[in-house]
């Protein structure tokens, strides 16, 4: 149950699918967050207010600027706000890409419902 005392915490999420932006923002308002989506890069990256965002949900591949490059945009905006990189495709290389572009962390699909919420409570908290 959600307790209503407790403030919510305001994630944005990134993806150029629909379906997986509509699915992820039901996962996470089921678990009481309040989410704002972007179906692109260029709509998140001029939209953005640092202080009104706990946490971002980025997608990796999507067309015209994958989610490297627009943590590495963001980060250049001096927003610290942490951010959550997720990918279907894993490359053994990933973390230390996400890494040099100040991504928080990295997790793969199919199984983010498993694990996105405890991620998200986990870098807010840290941050």
């Amino acid at each position: 149950m959600i307790d209503p005392t407790v403030p919510k915490h305001k994630i944005c999420i990134l993806d150029d699918d629909p379906d997986v932006l509509q699915s992820l923002q039901f996962l996470l308002e089921a678990h009481g967050f309040t989410v704002r989506t972007f179906g692109a890069a260029v709509a998140l990256l001029t939209c953005i207010d640092p202080d009104d965002v706990d946490c971002l949900v980025i997608d990796y591949k999507m067309p015209h600027m994958d989610g490297l490059d627009v943590a590495i945009r963001l980060r250049r905006q001096n927003i610290v706000t942490p951010i959550i990189l997720i990918t279907g495709y894993p490359d053994q290389h990933m973390a230390e890409k996400a890494a040099t572009a100040g991504i928080d962390d990295v997790l793969f699909k199919p199984h983010l419902e498993e694990s996105l919420v405890s991620r998200i409570q986990d870098v807010v908290s840290r941050h």
